[in-house]
């Protein structure tokens, strides 16, 4: 337990303890912290006055030192924090760094170098499939032997609470005519993602067997979506500006060291899988993660993680495969999470089934896509040690009216 006065079942308890840069009214420099219930360690100062070896892991306005630093030194600030945290001697010296997190500002945690978004969910690939290739089947060739990934833009990446611009593009309507103008199906995507931190050589793949030696931890992610823009561009290149205007990110780091009680065998593989990808002899990376997206206020969905087809060590060894080299600050992303029913889906395209069956909200509207001033916020917990909560915040973000 921890002298901090923070409920057992707190998602930010004792046993979560994720990264985050923020800033307070008092001294807006962007520093690193680490959340304990409704407070904010300012680990910066902590460890200047408490720590000197670990200062310049925590050092600068961002994360990226301790992604840098490694499993060791994660290892060793994590252990740390928790010593703190637990024993009621550092209850005084302590005290003072400990900031009300609804006084704290908080900044995109770590500068992304690059940035790749995933295909992993069975279902919500099935879902599109239906929906796109009516009376074929909907999942393409490649999709059961493979993760399939596109390269996004890691300078659209935002922290949450940031705005979200309705893009313009061109679209195809039913009937041919080729527009310019701000989308009109524009969407969600409920995401994991994964943030590196310590690189790679250029020309070596990163083995499954080292993903814990590469990634830090994990965040939540709204990779928004322009689904007509896309639907245009797509063929046969992939996503570009239909996805390219908007990424959202949570402003808390999820360390791995705080999933151990979550992680899961992920679902049965339907194919053999080449030996790069086969993690049948493999612990298990698969993680049992329950989201929760919100429109307006209103819980319109609760997708599962743990059904998701390939796990994030699987990414990264298929990401690298080709000898692409992983650099500090990477960020790769599941795609959306969507369960096997309905109210598990973690796309509008979905909910509305393409547009045909609009959600219904509490005040009486509707919904397809989203409309202008719509807010959306996406959370998610997982199982602890011991009975406990694992939180991982929420990222939110609000569509304000395109630019003319």
């Amino acid at each position: 337990m921890t002298w901090t006065d923070v409920r057992a079942d707190h998602p930010f308890g004792i046993a979560t303890l994720p990264y985050g840069v923020f800033g307070t009214p008092d001294d807006p420099r962007p520093r690193t912290g680490v959340a304990i219930g409704d407070r904010i360690l300012d680990l910066t100062a902590a460890t200047r006055q408490l720590a000197p070896d670990l200062v310049a892991v925590v050092a600068g306005p961002s994360l990226d030192a301790l992604l840098a630093a490694g499993p060791a030194q994660w290892a060793s600030l994590r252990a740390t924090v928790t010593g703190w945290l637990t024993d009621p001697a550092w209850r005084g010296v302590l005290g003072p760094h400990l900031v009300p997190a609804a006084q704290a500002r908080m900044h995109l945690p770590f500068t992304v170098a690059d940035y790749v978004d995933f295909y992993a969910s069975e279902h919500h690939a099935t879902n599109l499939g239906r929906m796109l290739r009516p009376g074929q089947e909907p999942l393409t060739p490649n999709w059961r032997h493979l993760p399939i990934g596109y390269h996004g833009r890691a300078g659209t990446v935002v922290v949450s609470g940031t705005e979200v611009t309705r893009p313009h593009g061109q679209r195809r309507s039913p009937d041919g005519v080729i527009s310019f103008g701000p989308a009109q199906r524009l969407d969600i995507e409920a995401e994991l993602g994964f943030v590196v931190g310590p690189g790679s050589p250029l020309g070596q793949p990163v083995s499954m067997a080292e993903f814990d030696q590469h990634v830090l931890g994990v965040c939540l992610v709204n990779d928004w979506s322009a689904r007509d823009i896309q639907a245009w561009e797509y063929v046969p290149l992939g996503p570009f500006l239909g996805k390219s205007f908007a990424t959202s990110i949570s402003p808390w780091v999820v360390p791995l060291a705080a999933l151990g009680a979550a992680r899961v065998r992920p679902p049965e593989r339907a194919v053999p899988l080449l030996p790069y990808l086969d993690d049948t002899a493999s612990p298990p990376w698969g993680f049992d993660i329950h989201l929760e997206i919100s429109l307006n206020g209103h819980p319109v969905s609760h997708p599962e993680f743990a059904g998701m087809y390939w796990t994030g060590a699987q990414m990264l060894a298929h990401l690298t495969a080709n000898g692409a080299s992983l650099r500090t600050g990477d960020l790769f992303a599941s795609g959306t999470v969507s369960g096997e029913r309905p109210e598990q889906r973690g796309s509008l395209i979905e909910l509305s089934w393409g547009g045909q069956e609009p959600l219904k909200l509490p005040d009486g509207s509707t919904r397809t896509f989203l409309e202008d001033g719509d807010e959306v916020v996406i959370t998610a917990t997982a199982p602890g040690p011991g009975g406990a909560t694992i939180g991982f915040g929420e990222v939110r973000g609000r569509i304000r009216a395109a630019v003319d």
